[in-house]
Formats: C-alpha cells, structure tokens, sequence
C-alpha cells in the first residue's frame, strides 16, 4: 500500500519522468542495454501508485533498455489515455520525417539523449538530432554527468530547439551550488530556453535519505534561479536502485521543502508541465 504525500497536490498534478517495461517477448531489449530490467514492473502497478498520489498526468520516457524501439513507451501512452500522458522518445538525426510526425501524432514532446552507456546519440551528434526535432516543437532530454556542464555550456546554449537536463543536473560528485558546474547549469536555466527535471535526488547523493541535502541545496538553487523551468519527475520504478526502491511519495514531499510556498509548488507540478508537453 503506497502512503499518501504530506504535500498538498494540485489537480492536474504531473509526474514527467518515469518508465515503462514490458515482457520481453513483447518488448524485446536492445543489445545496448547497459543494466538488468525490470520486468516486474507494469503498467496496472503505476496506474495505482498514480493515483494514491493525487496525481493526473504523466511522461513516459524511453529507457535505455529498449534502445530506439519506442513501442513500449507508446504503448503505455496510449493506454493511459491522450489527455494524460505524453512521451520523451529515443530517436536519430536518421529517423524519417513520417516518422517524427507519427511519434507526434501518439504523443511524443521530445527525444531523448541518454549521453552516457546505453544511449543512441553521442553528444558529436546531439545538434543534429535537436535540428531534426526542432520543427514538431520538441524538445532534446539530456542525460549526464552534471560534473561535465561547464565543458557543455556552449554547446547545450547553441541547440536550436528547447533543452530539459535531467535529474537535477545529475552531479556524479558531489558538488555545493555555488560550485562551477552549478553555476553553468544555473546560467543555462536562465537563458528561458533550458528545463530542469527535479527527479532522482537519490542517484547521486551522498548525504542519502530521507533530505538528500547535498542534492536538496542544488535544487533550492535551482529554484531561486528559475522556477517557471522546472518539472518533477517520479524516476519509478527507479530502474537502478536496488531493492527495497525508494517510496515515491517522500520524494513528492521533498518538494515541499525545496520551494518556497504553494504557487510555486502548482507552478513546477502544474502548469510547468502543461507549458512544456502540451497538456
């Protein structure tokens, strides 16, 4: 049984980072997966998490797992209806224009960089697939080392389409905010063109839980810069973590204390989202 969050959730409250797994008959894994998956997560399984969370809506995003096969990822949009759900999806500068355009029509908002072991497109390659995305409206999610931002500043700023950063940055090591890889990253939320996933405080930290505090004061700062970029994300069924996972709703309830009142809280689950995927 999932515990309800202490924190207050709005109508139409947004999960926009999580992910889909389905049998591998069905869904089989690409040669390029890095990790196990796990297959012991379903659909059903985050419908009812969804709801004893008080959230509405919610963006699959392809895994690794599955390479650039977005099948299980759409899937899962479709069965959770057009009014609730949008996909970040993995393609190449490659993939057909028709293409793109069918992906659209099934709900997809953007593409997906995985920039680390698994992904399909190296950074070499990153302009290329954000030009080819760019006239649908999309956006490229980027996924790295935080440790790395000053080094990809320029690049990230001269993308030709909106760029979402996941994980808080995702800081390999640790880092205090007002540390130069922080400050890049503050810098590229502040050009209105750069988003940032509040999700996965736990995949880096190293002061833990329940506060994650060395990722809970890059957040606050993240806050202070921007709060009108930034989205929340579940990161179920937090595919890397090892057994017992994390319980999403402490995780919902850290938010409370990474913001500073209730509208900016409806901003960054609410209307952020709407803004960003086209609810």
């Amino acid at each position: 049984m999932t515990i309800p969050p202490r924190l207050p959730v709005p109508p139409g409250a947004t999960d926009c980072h999580m992910h889909i797994y389905g049998p591998p008959e069905r869904y089989p894994v690409a040669p390029t997966n890095p990790t196990p998956v796990p297959f012991a997560y379903d659909l059903d399984a985050y419908r009812t998490l969804r709801t004893a969370l008080g959230l509405t809506r919610t963006v699959v995003v392809q895994p690794t797992a599955y390479g650039a096969d977005n099948a299980c990822t759409l899937d899962a949009v479709a069965a959770l209806g057009a009014d609730t759900a949008r996909a970040v999806v993995a393609v190449t500068p490659e993939t057909p224009v028709a293409e793109l355009e069918r992906l659209h029509a099934a709900g997809a908002r953007g593409a997906r960089a995985f920039l680390m072991k698994g992904g399909v497109v190296p950074w070499e390659r990153l302009h290329a697939l954000a030009a080819h995305v760019a006239p649908l409206g999309w956006h490229v999610q980027l996924q790295f080392d935080g440790g790395e931002m000053e080094a990809r500043e320029a690049a990230i700023r001269g993308l030709p389409c909106p760029v979402v950063i996941d994980h808080v940055g995702r800081f390999h090591d640790p880092v205090p905010p007002d540390a130069p890889p922080v400050r890049a990253l503050r810098r590229l939320l502040a050009t209105g063109r750069v988003w940032v996933k509040l999700s996965s405080p736990y995949g880096v930290s190293r002061s833990g839980p329940p506060d994650y505090a060395d990722v809970a004061a890059i957040a606050r700062a993240l806050v202070a810069t921007a709060p009108e970029r930034l989205v929340w994300g579940s990161n179920w069924p937090h595919p890397n973590e090892a057994e017992p996972k994390p319980a999403v709703a402490p995780l919902l309830d850290l938010l409370g204390a990474w913001t500073p009142d209730a509208a900016t809280r409806r901003a960054i689950l609410v209307d952020n989202p709407a803004q960003l995927y086209g609810f």
